[in-house]
């Protein structure tokens, strides 16, 4: 296990997600203010998302053949001229194509920073190792939305983008200079082509952490895009307040994420995606009845034990077909692809709703809907422990 290039693709997730945390919970009120109705928010939020998922299958196939560093690298340093963008905005046309631009940006990041770590994980680590990994996403997230709410409180959100620019082009010196030169990254498979995405999604397991994830990232949109919105319109919430109802979820889960990656090493990997799902759907049911303000904290804190249990569990299982099919770098972009879905379905169907209907119906769609992929999953991967003897 090469801990030197860990720490740094550590450091560079940190970075990345921290950045976009900085302005991401502050964007539906700053949207609102240019203009914006519930369905151009779910617009700007749906953008980073469709732009990522397009890019996603070129980037993961790209580095399986060519290697990570490049693509890390830029990644972090668009995410920089994006910060500057956002500085420039003036119209929410403008903060549309500015996220359909920051989404083919994080296409370069996580998943080829995921991809990496995957290559040198020691085989009965994978949990704990990517939960590990996990703490700089959900720390760089978590963190960000407090910053960025402070930032605005004290200065103005225009603070928060500088913020954001900053803590990116950290992350592109440190991988620029510190990561080794992409001859030298050892990928497992440099002599043939990649498995074919076709074939790659004919594989259950894959199809079935697709289908979980999906569905978890459609709830999780929905709160990103409309709990802030949701908190600052019904409970008068401030921006401070507003970024802890993120960053509760998110910090949450990463204190979860290394324990709970080392349990998926060792116990029932079913068990653990089951409890994940149905603490998830909890949240969001919380979510819809919640008529005082403390019930948006408590929410908030299970969701992101839902997502502290299932998220190393369901990486740990990437990372095994990943190396059985000898395409890290694609079936993580895969899996990717499912949060970028989410991400554009959730609040695009969570802004109809809430121009028409109520918001509160969106929440509680959501729950059904993962409590019924949680079974699917379940039913899809009857026979992990097969694949785990195989890996």
């Amino acid at each position: 296990m090469n801990w030197k290039i860990f720490s740094i693709l550590f450091l560079a997730i940190f970075t990345s997600m921290m950045g976009q945390g900085l302005v991401v919970p502050l964007l539906p009120s700053f949207a609102h203010e240019l203009g914006a109705t519930g369905l151009y928010i779910g617009f700007i939020f749906g953008a980073f998302s469709l732009s990522r998922t397009a890019f996603l299958p070129y980037f993961g196939r790209l580095s399986d053949m060519k290697g990570r560093k490049p693509l890390i690298t830029a990644g972090l340093f668009f995410y920089f001229l994006a910060s500057i963008a956002y500085l420039l905005s003036q119209s929410v046309n403008h903060l549309i194509l500015i996220r359909f631009l920051q989404g083919i940006a994080s296409a370069m990041v996580l998943p080829i920073a995921q991809a990496y770590a995957g290559e040198i994980t020691p085989p009965g680590r994978e949990g704990w190792m990517m939960g590990t990994l996990n703490i700089a996403l959900y720390g760089g997230l978590g963190g960000g939305p407090i910053l960025g709410g402070m930032l605005k409180d004290a200065f103005n959100i225009r603070a928060s983008f500088l913020g954001m620019g900053f803590v990116c082009i950290c992350g592109f010196i440190l991988c620029a200079l510190l990561l080794p030169p992409r001859d030298q990254e050892h990928i497992r498979i440099r002599s043939k082509e990649p498995v074919h995405y076709r074939e790659l999604f004919k594989n259950r397991y894959i199809a079935g952490i697709f289908l979980f994830r999906f569905i978890g990232t459609i709830c999780i949109g929905t709160i990103w895009a409309f709990a802030p919105l949701f908190a600052d319109s019904i409970f008068g919430f401030s921006s401070f307040a507003i970024g802890m109802v993120i960053t509760l979820s998110v910090l949450t889960s990463a204190v979860l994420m290394a324990p709970m990656g080392y349990l998926a090493d060792n116990i029932n990997k079913l068990v653990m995606l089951g409890l994940g799902g149905f603490m998830t759907a909890l949240a969001m049911i919380i979510f819809t009845v919640a008529r005082e303000s403390w019930m948006l904290f408590a929410a908030s804190i299970i969701l992101g034990i839902g997502g502290g249990i299932a998220v190393p569990t369901g990486l740990a299982i990437t990372v095994i077909v990943g190396r059985l099919k000898e395409s890290m770098g694609s079936i993580m972009s895969i899996m990717i692809m499912a949060h970028s879905f989410g991400m554009i379905i959730g609040p695009i169907l969570a802004g109809i709703m809430m121009d028409f209907i109520d918001i509160r119906i969106a929440f509680a769609g959501s729950a059904i809907l993962m409590v019924l992929a949680t079974f699917a999953t379940l039913f899809m991967m009857r026979s992990l422990h097969l694949l785990e003897q195989e890996g």
